[in-house]
């Protein structure tokens, strides 16, 4: 099995024991393996070092890297899976990439850590030995991509990260858990109910840049200088983190559909953290000639419109994807 190591607060530092900041990715994942005892009977590892960051400065390039290292690996025949350490700020977003991307049935599980390595009480160690423990599992297999954490196991479409301190921060809130794991003992719960991996027409392959997508975020009283300033920054993609049902007012429909006309694609996600945006039920779509997000929130709406924009910018044809992703 290969683990490949991102950084994030798994590998973290402190200065001092007592003070609450650190640097991430200080220490190799070489360390990390160590510091997680009887990992080494649950698999033959193979370490992999990818980058040192924070998962804050997480970027197409370091996710392009990781991509091509992840499926170089599954490629191997002597290779089961892989486990990749991250920090856990944007876990979810290249967990949701690494699903759309990697063309492999094999198991890939991210994994990271609430807790810097040298805090009283670490969760790093439990979780990297959770993470290998349900990669190398017989039926981890075809469920797609995997977030372990906190003894539960997600689906990478799913996940999403709640709580800005707390360990049990990850929440699977539509369609709940795929699985528990306790002490390398696993608990599948379902299968994934959406294309990915193996199945996905999505990919990198041709693709030398992913095309600019923005999110912009909606509040009450909002103007239509944001979208506007995306346009003319030379977006490809909007993605709306409406309010309630993926709504905006009549200032910034107004800019959307202008947007849109323009052949940006316009997506309306919700701020809400949880719920369906269906098309044309408060909002005309079909008129509008914007895309409905379906259950992705806006982080992921984002990448799937990436991906989508680099093979079509037909409006039907992307709304298709998101029903199938």
């Amino acid at each position: 099995m290969t683990v490949l190591a991102t950084g994030g607060t798994i590998a973290g530092a402190q200065t001092t024991r007592s003070r609450r900041g650190y640097t991430s990715g200080v220490f190799s994942i070489e360390s990390l393996i160590d510091a997680a005892p009887g990992i080494e009977s649950l698999a033959d590892l193979e370490a992999v070092h990818v980058a040192s960051i924070g998962s804050q400065d997480m970027s197409e390039s370091v996710w392009r890297d990781l991509a091509r290292r992840t499926q170089a690996a599954l490629d191997r025949p002597g290779v089961s899976g892989a486990v990749v350490t991250h920090g856990t700020d944007t876990m979810e977003e290249t967990a949701y990439f690494l699903n759309l991307v990697i063309r492999s049935p094999k198991p890939v599980v991210l994994v990271g850590a609430m807790r810097p390595a040298t805090a009283i009480s670490a969760d790093g160690p439990m979780n990297l030995y959770n993470a290998v423990a349900t990669a190398a599992h017989p039926e981890a297999g075809g469920r797609g991509v995997l977030v372990v954490a906190n003894d539960e196991i997600h689906f990478a479409r799913e996940v999403a990260k709640t709580n800005t301190t707390q360990v049990g921060t990850f929440k699977s809130t539509h369609r709940g858990l795929a699985g528990l794991v306790s002490s390398a003992r696993i608990h599948f719960y379902g299968s994934p109910v959406r294309r990915h991996t193996a199945g996905s027409e999505l990919g990198l392959v041709g693709v030398r840049a992913l095309p600019r997508v923005d999110i912009v975020y909606a509040y009450a009283g909002m103007g239509r200088e944001l979208i506007d300033a995306a346009v003319e920054a030379g977006t490809r993609g909007l993605v709306i983190a409406g309010v309630g049902n993926g709504n905006m007012n009549s200032s910034v429909a107004a800019a959307a559909r202008a947007a849109a006309r323009r052949g940006i694609a316009v997506v309306r996600s919700t701020r809400t953290g949880g719920g369906v945006v269906e098309r044309n039920v408060e909002m005309d779509d079909d008129r509008l000639g914007f895309i409905a997000s379906d259950e992705l929130n806006p982080q992921k709406a984002r990448i799937l419109l990436m991906l989508g924009l680099a093979r079509t910018r037909d409006p039907g044809a992307l709304q298709e994807l998101f029903y199938a992703y």
